[in-house]
């Protein structure tokens, strides 16, 4: 027993608050990224690829019949670049989350004092500041090089960039949650590039959704991704109402919100 007024024992530590786990993590993520030109390269490429390929090979879709009036294929097309975009970002990040838990990193960080879920946190911080950076580079180059002059102005396209990265980190969790239960590189990549691809072709993102099969159009309904495309496209058109920007939101939290849950529960699994 402790006799009365004996010095207490050292004070046990319980780790950094979640504040400081977050900073550190996500300083740990993005310094891997900005230290490697490669990847700055690789994933500022993509989208500039996209954009010039769809730019140029359907741009004589904004003279077809069901095409909104008025409206250059160009200003059409980046709004949803800026999602597809966004959310490549947190594909990427998936790949890198299974490699890691691959090499025994996320094996040591579990032996620290912290809240699993910011590990995934982290990641998801470290993308929306990527994707921040990439979006901007393709709005800039969309309008010195392709001519892109939205019509809802430099306002217009900021705002729908905003929402890009709201929708994109939201949206990028189910890849997120499909690492953490799979934790294989390759098989992520594979079921990750499979998902992805109906997400963004079964969707608004090239063509209008009157130009669709119906059974194609029922689908495009369903996907989250097109009410990300559609608000943003609006935004940058200049008719946007706080409705389509809030059921965006909404559809994008709702379904981000359970992803992060799947991928937290599936994260705190042992090998």
């Amino acid at each position: 027993m402790t006799a009365v007024g004996a010095p207490a024992g050292p004070a046990r530590w319980h780790g950094a608050g979640l504040g400081t786990q977050l900073w550190v993590l996500t300083a740990r993520v993005l310094r891997a990224y900005l230290l490697d030109p490669r990847l700055l390269v690789a994933n500022m490429l993509g989208p500039l690829l996209m954009l010039t390929m769809f730019s140029q090979m359907l741009g004589s879709l904004a003279r077809a019949p069901g095409f909104p009036a008025g409206v250059r294929y160009v200003d059409f097309l980046v709004p949803a670049l800026l999602i597809t975009s966004a959310m490549q970002q947190a594909f990427g990040s998936a790949v890198g989350l299974t490699l890691e838990m691959r090499d025994g990193i996320v094996t040591r960080l579990r032996a620290m004092p912290l809240w699993p879920g910011s590990v995934l946190l982290a990641r998801s911080l470290a993308d929306l500041v990527r994707g921040g950076l990439q979006l901007l580079l393709i709005l800039v180059l969309a309008a010195l090089v392709f001519g892109f002059r939205p019509p809802g102005g430099p306002v217009g396209a900021l705002a729908a960039g905003a929402l890009a990265l709201a929708v994109g980190c939201c949206l990028g969790w189910i890849f997120v949650a499909l690492a953490c239960w799979i934790r294989n590189a390759e098989l992520v990549q594979s079921v990750a590039g499979l998902l992805t691809f109906p997400m963004i072709f079964a969707s608004t993102a090239f063509v209008p959704a009157g130009g669709l099969p119906g059974w194609l159009r029922a689908v495009v309904r369903v996907n989250p991704a097109t009410y990300g495309i559609e608000a943003a496209r609006d935004l940058v058109l200049g008719v946007a109402t706080p409705g389509g920007v809030a059921i965006a939101l909404a559809v994008s939290a709702a379904v981000g919100t359970t992803a992060a849950a799947v991928a937290v529960r599936g994260f705190q699994r042992r090998p």
